[in-house]
């Protein structure tokens, strides 16, 4: 017989002004299993995490924990019956120690007055080494990897007693050495009795961890499925509702002429360190050039100079024979290129203001969107409208502000803005973190679409399979420095060699 589930979730259903975001929903979790929550962006899951996590409350339908019903006005409810959620965006202080994060809120204390700091830095190290996180708790949080940060944010939830444990997106931002330390993480809590719910977009990851998968579609509950069977190809049709296409279809590239330079580049980070230690390389116009590295080798650095967002210590940066060296970002943007940034939230998009804002920030203050000093609402709403339904953004409409969207739909508002500008080099920086894999497809479309019009696209992706996918030229980033020049016909393996350092003599001779 099949265990009682742990949690229910029965006929859930939520509705925003325009926007029916569950409907009529069920779900549940059984004890000491995995079970993910698969769907396109804005197809309900988040939303119906918010309400198990007590952050948005249902319109129709009830959670059961453990048998019993239960009403959650906030996330301090849900924690209370056992329930711990980690955000796709992590909810920590970056200021603070290890320690300060996880008890904050629940302090202990002596005497009841006095924080006990010494009794939580315990508490936090037995947790710690009980499941192999290697956390040290007095490390300032913007002071360790960011696959360190998730660890932290789980040990909040075990902290907190929690058996029930939501992880949103998980591997969105980590590497894949992070990723798989993290699964060894979630099936040791598996082995403890912990009950898991995993939201993805990764299909292979899904299939690795999962011994059940929900799929959501445009808020309505498609199918429960068992791991066993379950394939890619069958778990991305019945996202999206037709069959979807999991591998690049493109044609070999027709390099031109050479339209961005980077000569013997080298950028200090904000710690007043070399990050970039002498890099060259060149873009051509019909072509993706690919740069593959472990996160934290120079990648955010060599993007921030190319950009313009930070000057770099030495070296030659050109575009279309304009040397930009040292200029800001606005030069760069005239003179041609398009950058969709690796964080969409901090440079991507001003979450305040609405979509329409947003898809003009570039050029609000040029025709046909601005005449004689004065804004044309009207242009700019159009063209809003029509990037939205090209791009198929979901989830609002011009005036909605950008972070109301989920994660995925922001990621194309920033895309579409970049595109529909028609850069000359475009630079594409983790441009499918967080998209599902119909959202994947088109964004893969899109780059491959720019190459073969003629421009040059500039690739920077901790996605192997990307890389390898778009790729006609890849490059290898290793400690600020390019360790090696592939064709995309390289393996895994021996990419992966060059990532972690090894190989350089080789590729050097």
């Amino acid at each position: 017989m099949e265990a009682a589930p742990v949690l229910e979730l029965r006929g859930i259903t939520k509705r925003f002004p325009g926007v029916l975001a569950n409907d009529h929903v069920d779900f549940d979790l059984r004890r000491g299993e995995v079970h993910a929550l698969l769907g396109e962006n804005g197809a309900g899951k988040s939303t119906l995490m918010n309400i198990l996590y007590g952050l948005y409350s249902a319109d129709e339908g009830e959670i059961v924990v453990n048998g019993k019903p239960v009403t959650f006005s906030s996330p301090h409810d849900a924690i209370a019956q056992g329930i711990g959620m980690v955000h796709q965006h992590f909810m920590l202080i970056p200021v603070m120690s290890v320690t300060e994060n996880i008890v904050l809120a629940t302090e202990p204390t002596k005497a009841g007055v006095f924080l006990d700091y010494a009794g939580a830095r315990k508490r936090v190290e037995e947790i710690s080494e009980r499941f192999g996180f290697a956390i040290a708790p007095d490390a300032r949080i913007q002071d360790i990897t960011v696959g360190q940060q998730q660890r932290v944010e789980i040990l909040k939830a075990l902290y907190r007693n929690a058996d029930i444990l939501i992880l949103d997106e998980p591997t969105a931002v980590l590497t894949p050495q992070e990723a798989t330390e993290l699964f060894a993480i979630l099936k040791d809590l598996v082995d403890e009795g912990m009950s898991i719910i995993f939201i993805s977009h990764k299909l292979n990851e899904v299939l690795d961890i999962a011994d059940r998968i929900t799929v959501l579609r445009r808020g309505k509950m498609i199918d429960t499925i068992p791991r066993e069977g379950a394939t890619e190809a069958g778990l991305a049709r019945s996202m999206v509702g037709r069959e979807v296409l999991l591998r690049v279809d493109k044609k070999p590239a027709s390099p031109g002429e050479t339209l961005m330079e980077v000569e013997d580049v080298r950028v200090v980070d904000d710690r007043g360190l070399e990050a970039v230690r002498g890099i060259s390389f060149h873009v051509r116009a019909g072509e993706i050039v690919g740069i593959a590295g472990v996160d934290g080798n120079g990648q955010t650095e060599l993007i921030d100079a190319l950009t313009g967002l930070r000057r770099p210590a030495g070296g030659r940066i050109v575009i279309e024979g304009h040397d930009l060296t040292n200029a800001n970002a606005d030069a760069h943007l005239e003179a041609g290129l398009g950058h969709i940034p690796e964080d969409r939230q901090r440079r991507g998009l001003v979450l305040e203001f609405s979509l329409a804002e947003n898809l003009v920030l570039h050029d609000y203050d040029k025709e046909p969107y601005s005449r004689f000093g004065t804004l044309s609402p009207r242009r700019i709403f159009d063209r809003a409208r029509k990037l939205l339904r090209d791009y198929d953004v979901r989830g609002g409409n011009p005036r909605t502000p950008a972070g109301a969207l989920s994660g995925g739909n922001q990621q194309k508002v920033v895309v579409a803005r970049e595109v529909s500008r028609n850069p000359r080099v475009l630079i594409a920086a983790q441009p499918t973190r967080g998209l599902d894999v119909g959202a994947i497809e088109f964004v893969h479309r899109q780059l491959v679409a720019e190459r073969d019009a003629g421009r040059g696209v500039l690739l920077v992706s901790l996605e192997l399979d990307e890389i390898l996918s778009l790729s006609d030229r890849i490059l290898v980033i290793y400690e600020g420095r390019i360790a090696g020049e592939y064709s995309p016909d390289v393996s895994e393996e021996e990419l992966g060699i060059a990532m972690t350092g090894g190989g350089r003599e080789e590729v050097a001779a």
